[in-house]
């Protein structure tokens, strides 16, 4: 048996939450406020906290980084909110939550939830900084509520951090929030992409020169790395990079300092850097085009975020966000039912990138205020469907997200093995994904 604490202000949930506990075989101590239950863990040991985020006087974070400020031991404290955002989620993972859960929350998630903080081991305090208030992230998927709780939880330290991802998946956005809601926010933040520059000034770009290094070196040039300095580097498409710079990027990570062009001098640097790739970094160890030591040096903590395609419940979310920021005040346009199952239809191979350019050419081009399916084909440049074309039955949409998601990747997987004539290699690049995972996927769903 557990001894348990539950802090909310909502006396019904909190009663529901103590009967569950109760019938799981555990002791719950109910308390309405943080103030409250700050005194309560001074006298009592918990072994696990259930603590809401929104309530008044001091919130949820609030009390949770006080009691990392005043207590010598905190438990495993999981956070229970009803209005979950990537900001809220990220805030709560980077002050110490061991989880972050949006009500409503059923038994068996209570049940799994507590299973595993109870096997937990309460970590040291650590001092907290203030909350950001923006959000980072529209769409409540199940898959971008793990790579918050990621961002929150690498937030916390110095770490390099490898991001991955398809093109248009938000991996700069990830190094942006990694960057704002950790202890270098007030320090700067430089993203390079390493694709868009040539490798032959790319060094520069990254370590900087002094004058004379090379001809048209009239001046001397910081570099990324000494721009960056107390804060964080995002290095975008790292998997673009030349071996030669690969190596010079190791022995940053490894020793801390820089040596400009045409310099023997080091200059030591404390930078983070965040390194972001749509390739198979192992794939790309195996064919001899990217540093073994190198891609584990990257990999100490990894962020993967999943294409729109595998986060279907996040695309009317997503469209309509960028319509509202698209909009004039005054002029903001909505989607017909028959356009919101159009956008769930489409298989966005740009990822949320391509949405939001897709809405924000449907404000700037549908003079109407309702856009219909018609409107969205006309943007999207496409023909309406053919007679005896497939399309998504109706029924999908009253059916639950996962069995939902399930029969749209077999569907589409069926569809590009048919296109591709069995060319299992062609279907994968069709679907812009990697073989293997194709492989895992035919397995899943016994496709022949």
């Amino acid at each position: 048996m557990a001894r348990l604490l539950i802090i909310d202000d909502d006396d019904a949930f909190r009663d529901t939450l103590a009967e569950t506990l109760q019938g799981l075989g555990h002791e719950a101590t109910e308390i309405a406020s943080g103030a409250e239950a700050l005194e309560a863990m001074a006298r009592t040991r918990f072994d696990a906290v259930f603590l809401d985020h929104r309530m008044p006087g001091m919130d949820g974070l609030q009390t949770l980084e006080a009691m990392r400020a005043r207590l010598a031991r905190v438990p495993p404290v999981i956070v229970l909110t009803a209005f979950a955002s990537a900001g809220n989620t990220i805030e709560a993972m980077r002050l110490g939550a061991f989880d972050h859960l949006a009500k409503p929350i059923s038994r068996e998630a209570v049940r799994e939830v507590l299973d595993r903080a109870l096997q937990q081991r309460p970590g040291a305090a650590t001092t907290a900084a203030a909350a950001d208030a923006d959000d980072d992230f529209i769409g409540a998927s199940q898959a971008m509520r793990e790579v918050q709780k990621r961002i929150g939880l690498a937030s916390a330290n110095a770490m390099p951090v490898l991001v991955l991802g398809e093109t248009g998946t938000g991996k700069e956005m990830v190094a942006r929030a990694l960057h704002r809601h950790s202890d270098r926010a007030d320090k700067p933040f430089v993203a390079i992409n390493c694709a868009a520059i040539p490798k032959e000034l790319l060094e520069s770009e990254l370590f900087g020169h002094v004058r004379g290094a090379f001809t048209g070196a009239t001046g001397e040039r910081a570099g990324c790395f000494r721009a960056a300095d107390g804060g964080v580097l995002l290095l975008d498409e790292i998997g673009d990079m030349a071996l030669a710079v690969q190596a010079k990027i190791l022995r940053v990570l490894q020793e801390g300092e820089v040596t400009p062009l045409g310099s023997h001098k080091t200059v030591k640097v404390d930078v983070r850097v965040v390194a972001a790739t749509h390739r198979d970094l192992a794939l790309a160890v195996r064919e001899g085009s990217f540093r073994e030591d190198l891609m584990y040096r990257l990999d100490v903590l990894s962020i993967r975020l999943p294409p729109l395609r595998e986060r279907l419940a996040d695309v009317i979310p997503l469209a309509e966000h960028f319509l509202r920021r698209a909009a004039a005040p005054d002029a903001p346009k909505a989607l017909s039912a028959e356009a919101a199952q159009s956008l769930l239809r489409q298989p966005w191979p740009g990822n949320v990138r391509e949405l939001r350019n897709v809405m924000e050419r449907c404000q700037a081009l549908v003079r109407h205020r309702v856009i219909g399916s018609a409107d969205l084909d006309l943007v999207l440049g496409q023909a309406r469907p053919t007679q005896g074309a497939q399309t998504l039955p109706a029924d999908w949409l009253e059916g639950d997200l996962p069995g939902t998601v399930e029969r749209l990747e077999r569907l589409l997987i069926e569809n590009a093995l048919a296109q591709a004539q069995g060319n299992r290699a062609e279907a994968a690049r069709r679907l812009g994904i990697h073989r293997q995972l194709l492989y895992r996927k035919l397995t899943q769903y016994g496709i022949e």
